[in-house]
This record gives structure tokens, C-alpha cells and sequence, in this order.
């Protein structure tokens, strides 16, 4: 019996030798995780239950167990380089077929599909041309490299103050060439339907209580030009009257012609460059009227040129954004990742992918940082768990077990001999 035991630890403490050998042969390798061999006793017993033998007959190897803990995170250049730090695994295709995966290191293929070294592709929620995710099932993840559209300017939300210790003009001799004619003016670039970029000036006259007989003396004409062309209604008359309260605030009952919030105006323009006619609805709420001198505090329109992608990374949430030559960024795609009631009930696949099994349970989907999945890390890894000091001191029991069993199978060879050699 005692080979039988001799042997049973021989091969016991092979099988343990080659799981460390694998850990500290993938020590380097990105998402994996490490392995631990469980050994069982093994006892004889009869059908009945009797005659069992209190002396075992050696050893057998229970399971191979890898250990789903979390890697440390090192990072790199590469955006699409993305680790999880917590739970979940990337969900890969491979022709129809899915595997998942803790190895983060993606790159495009000429398609501008997001794959893996080995040609899976990732799976996540593409977005539209407008940047809206289809949040059905997931698919191949692509990055979209086309040129973001241009996107004509409908607003400009202007927030100003005007002098109230400017002179008063009267606004029927209004010229835009002409400083002595207007009190303060303002700039702002703004874009038509093909990306074209135009000059919008607006023009300010301080024209007391001239246009609104029994105001107080607090009216202000705006006057418009596209790149030096008058916009708006033709001269003398002006886009609108901005009045002011005496406490320096917007009148919503004098201001012409809109009479409550956001005193909005719109500005027709005509275009003859093949663009379409824009109509921008310059918004003064917030504008005042106080005694220091005329300035714009803020200025924002809502249209750009068209831009080219020039960069883009993964966020936390697994959201893909592009940035654009145009300074907009826009949402490309989302990642999505997968959870298992059981982890270690996975069957492994090789190039550091699993399939899901009875075992392990059928994925659990969702988005980065929802439920129990964790967050993503863009041009990052998750290192391997391997740990070489751990391994190398399992090197050393390993081999000692092994030369052990070996010399329980020398003291029985040493025993039969001298049985053999009995006269």
C-alpha cells in the first residue's frame, strides 16, 4: 500500500509544482488570475461501510481553484487600455461566441471595431450620430472616426451691463460704421448650417425714454450686422428696445418687443452662400443697467464648425467620449461588463478568457459602477494577482513534499528487498 500512497503524493505534488509554475509563468500577463490547487485525503471502504481501513491510501487533487481577486492598477498611454477596479468581467465575441475577460488591453481593427490581441471583439451599447446610446443588446463596440456635422447657431445667450451715465443718442440716424452713433457694441462668432463662421455684432444706443414716452429714462435700441451687414429689420428701426427698471434690472413690462423672461430676441438672417437662413434668438437675461462702464460678463452660442476626432477615452462609467478638433466632445459607445453569482465556477478558455458554466451561473449585465460591478479606468491594466514571493515559498514545500513521497517509495523498495532476500 505504501507505494500506492508513495505515488498518489508524487503526483499530488507534480500537479501542485505545475499551478505554480503556471502562476509565476503568467505573472506578467494583464487580468489574469492567480490558481490554488485543493488536495483531498483518500480512504478505502467496503460497499457496506465495514472493514474500512483506518490507514488512508494517499492523496488525489480536489480542484484547481482560481482566485477572482482584485489585481493592482497600472497605468499607460494607451485610451484603450481600460481596467475594472472591482467586480465584473469585459464581455467578449468571438464569431457569435461569448467569452468573458479581465484582460482590459483592446485596440482597433481596420473596421474601428474595439477587439482584443487575439480578434474578440468588445461588447457595449454603440451611440447614433447624435450621440444617443441604443441601450438594446449588447453589440460589437465601433468607434465612429467620421467628422462630427457642424450645427447651425439658434441662441446666444448674452449677459451684459450698460452704462447708465452714458449720454443719450437717438438712434434714428444709426450707422454701424459710424462709433458716434451708438453707445457700446459687442461680438460674438456664430455659425450657419454648413460650418461657415460669421461675425454676429450687436449694437447698443442709449436712447433714454425717447421710443417709450412715461418710462424713466432707461431704454436702451439693439441693432444687429452679420459680418458688417445690417440684420433685422431694415433702418431706422432697431431689433429691439431693452428698458430697465430704476433699480438697473430688465423691465419685463417696457421691453420691446418681448415682454417677460428670458427677453429674447430674434435676429432673421439671410444667407447667400448656399447655407440655410439662420434666425438667432439672442437672450438678455441677467443683462443690467448700472453706473460703471458698458462690458459683457458672459457670452454663449450654441453652434460650432464641423470637427475631426482627435481623441477618446473610456470613463468610469464605461461611457466612450470623442473629443473634436471643434473643442466638442461627444459620446461614441458604452462599455458594458457581466457578473457571476459563482466566479470560480467559470471555464477557462485560454488567451485569459473564461466561458460561463451551470456552475458559475448565467451572467448578470449591466453598465460600470451599477449594482455590484465595479468602475472602469481608461488607459490603465489590472496587473496579474500572482504574487512571486507567495509562489516561490509554495516552490520550496512543494518540491519537499514531493521528495518526501519519493522517500516513503525508497523505504519500501528497501523493505521488499529485504523480504525478497529472506532465506
Amino acid at each position: 500500500m505504501s507505494f500506492d500512497q508513495g505515488l498518489s503524493g508524487l503526483a499530488a505534488s507534480s500537479e501542485q509544482l505545475s499551478v505554480i509554475g503556471n502562476n509565476i509563468a503568467n505573472a506578467s500577463t494583464v487580468g489574469y488570475k492567480s490558481s490554488d490547487i485543493q488536495f483531498a485525503d483518500v480512504y478505502a471502504n467496503s460497499l457496506g461501510g465495514g472493514g474500512a481501513s483506518p490507514v488512508g491510501i494517499g492523496v488525489s487533487s480536489a480542484a484547481v481553484a482560481q482566485q477572482f481577486t482584485q489585481g493592482s492598477i497600472a497605468t499607460d498611454t494607451n485610451p484603450l487600455d481600460i481596467a475594472i477596479n472591482g467586480n465584473g468581467f469585459f464581455q467578449l465575441s468571438t464569431n457569435g461566441t461569448t467569452s468573458y475577460t479581465r484582460n482590459g488591453q483592446f485596440h482597433l481593427d481596420a473596421t474601428g471595431a474595439i477587439v482584443t490581441a487575439n480578434g474578440s471583439n468588445l461588447q457595449g451599447y454603440n451611440a447614433n450620430a447624435s450621440g444617443v446610446l441604443n441601450t438594446g443588446a449588447p453589440t460589437n463596440l465601433m468607434i465612429n472616426a467620421a467628422n462630427l456635422p457642424p450645427k447651425i447657431t439658434t441662441t446666444v445667450a448674452t449677459e451684459l451691463n450698460l452704462d447708465s451715465t452714458s449720454p443719450v443718442l437717438t438712434d434714428a440716424g444709426f450707422s454701424p460704421t459710424s462709433p458716434s452713433t451708438y453707445t457700446y457694441s459687442s461680438s460674438v462668432t456664430v455659425y450657419d448650417s454648413l460650418g461657415n463662421s460669421h461675425a454676429l455684432q450687436t449694437y447698443y444706443v442709449n436712447n433714454g425714454q425717447t421710443l417709450l414716452p412715461g418710462s424713466a429714462d432707461n431704454t436702451w435700441s439693439v441693432f444687429a450686422t452679420l459680418d458688417g451687414n445690417v440684420v433685422g429689420p431694415a433702418l431706422p428701426a432697431p431689433s429691439a428696445t431693452l428698458a430697465f427698471s430704476t433699480a438697473g434690472t430688465l423691465d419685463a413690462a417696457q421691453t420691446v418687443p418681448v415682454t417677460a423672461p428670458p427677453f429674447s430676441v430674434a435676429v432673421p438672417i439671410t444667407l447667400a452662400n448656399g447655407a440655410a437662413n439662420m434666425n438667432v434668438a439672442i437672450s438678455y437675461t441677467g443683462t443690467t443697467q448700472f453706473g460703471t462702464t458698458s462690458g459683457v460678463n458672459s457670452q454663449v452660442q450654441n453652434g460650432y464648425a464641423s470637427g475631426e476626432l482627435t481623441q477618446f477615452s473610456a470613463g468610469a462609467s464605461g461611457i466612450i467620449t470623442g473629443t473634436y478638433s471643434n473643442g466638442q466632445t461627444q459620446t461614441l459607445g458604452q462599455v458594458v461588463l457581466d457578473n457571476f453569482v459563482n466566479p470560480g465556477g467559470l471555464a477557462n478558455a485560454g488567451n485569459n478568457q473564461w466561458y460561463s458554466t451551470a456552475a458559475s451561473g448565467s451572467a448578470l449585465l449591466g453598465t460600470p459602477g451599477t449594482g455590484s460591478l465595479g468602475v472602469l479606468q481608461s488607459s490603465a491594466v489590472e496587473n496579474s494577482t500572482t504574487d512571486l514571493t507567495s509562489e516561490l515559498v509554495n516552490m520550496i514545500t512543494a518540491q519537499q513534499n514531493y521528495q518526501a513521497n519519493a522517500q516513503t517509495i525508497k523505504s519500501q523498495d528497501q523493505i521488499m528487498q529485504t523480504l525478497v532476500t529472506l532465506r
